[in-house]
């Protein structure tokens, strides 16, 4: 008789604990999904103020769909690109539930520029991406870090100091290694071109001139329509364009060099790709078969990786979002609902 009370309390106070825990998830949802209609509402859009060298500036952040589970803050390559190249994320993940977080690093896009060189440094940026993340009140239970070409070293060497903070990191076309990437470029990119091509562009190279129109005739049909996206480059969507043209070439020129061919700039010898064991968060490196990237090497980081796991776009380039979309999509939606 007693061991039939006992269980019938247990069962009771089980059941009692159950509702409460279901009624405050209910609750913590809805109030995460109510409109606050003592403010203007300005779609998601929320200016950060970030605190760099004893200076306040401003950078612009916008969230896409509401999931307090699953939160993704893109990082825009470039360096010096915008978010709008994201944009086509749009199309996938808000279908799947997933919410996603739009944002312009200092001197990009919608965010202050203090056209200052002094600011575009690698160490300063990561500590801009943890108070953006403090801000958005993004927390190792929901936040996930993508980071494209550019901004998937910002996310590797954010991850390396602040992984605590987050719940997984994807590291999408980008090798862990900056003079490894400038060995792929110049021992197995370079030798894909015309060889004519590939004369004409060492000239100009060699002399300087990047400014001259030649270059970028040279480059695109040769370089960006092979690696970079695989379409026409009359036919590239609208948001990569809108994009590419806001570069930030000082930031640009500063951090990557002023040349196509690997990286001359202050990144010239970034390289963690010994420090990836430190990783432990879930990982999914996204690699492409024509990427400016070697889809080889960044089938090893996967393997240094303790969590991590590789996306391989067999149709795809730099932009494999968008020339070999159902591949990247699928697997990225996987990912984040594993």
């Amino acid at each position: 008789m007693k061991t039939v009370l006992i269980t019938a309390f247990l069962t009771i106070f089980f059941t009692s604990c159950k509702k409460e825990n279901s009624i405050s998830v209910k609750e913590k949802i809805v109030n995460y999904y109510q409109i606050d209609s003592t403010v203007i509402q300005d779609g998601g859009v929320k200016m950060i103020p970030i605190t760099t060298n004893d200076t306040t500036f401003h950078v612009w952040t916008k969230r896409i769909g509401n999931n307090p589970k699953i939160k993704v803050l893109l990082l825009n390559g470039g360096p010096g690109c915008t978010h709008e190249y994201f944009e086509c994320f749009e199309n996938f993940l808000p279908a799947e539930g997933i919410e996603f977080i739009y944002y312009d690093q200092l001197g990009c896009g919608n965010s202050d520029n203090p056209n200052d060189t002094l600011y575009w440094n690698l160490p300063r940026y990561v500590e801009e991406v943890e108070q953006v993340r403090k801000a958005l009140n993004l927390t190792k239970d929901n936040c996930y870090i993508l980071g494209h070409s550019w901004g998937g070293i910002l996310a590797i060497e954010y991850a390396l100091k602040y992984q605590n903070n987050i719940k997984g990191l994807i590291i999408s076309n980008m090798m862990s290694s900056c003079p490894e990437y400038g060995k792929y470029a110049d021992e197995v990119l370079a030798l894909q071109m015309k060889p004519e091509a590939l004369f004409e562009i060492n000239k100009i190279e060699e002399a300087k001139d990047f400014s001259n129109p030649r270059y970028m005739e040279l480059l695109i049909p040769n370089f960006y329509e092979q690696h970079i996206l695989r379409l026409p480059a009359k036919d590239w969507p609208e948001p990569v364009n809108r994009s590419f043209d806001k570069m930030n070439q000082s930031l640009y020129v500063t951090m990557q060099g002023p040349s196509e061919f690997g990286i001359a700039g202050n990144l010239e010898k970034w390289d963690r790709t010994n420090d990836l064991k430190n990783i432990n968060i879930t990982s999914l490196v996204i690699g492409a078969e024509y990427d400016t990237m070697d889809p080889k090497f960044m089938k090893k980081m996967t393997d240094l990786l303790p969590n991590g796991s590789y996306l391989y776009c067999p149709k795809g380039s730099h932009l494999a979002f968008y020339d070999d979309q159902q591949t990247y999509f699928k697997g990225l939606i996987d990912f984040l609902k594993q």
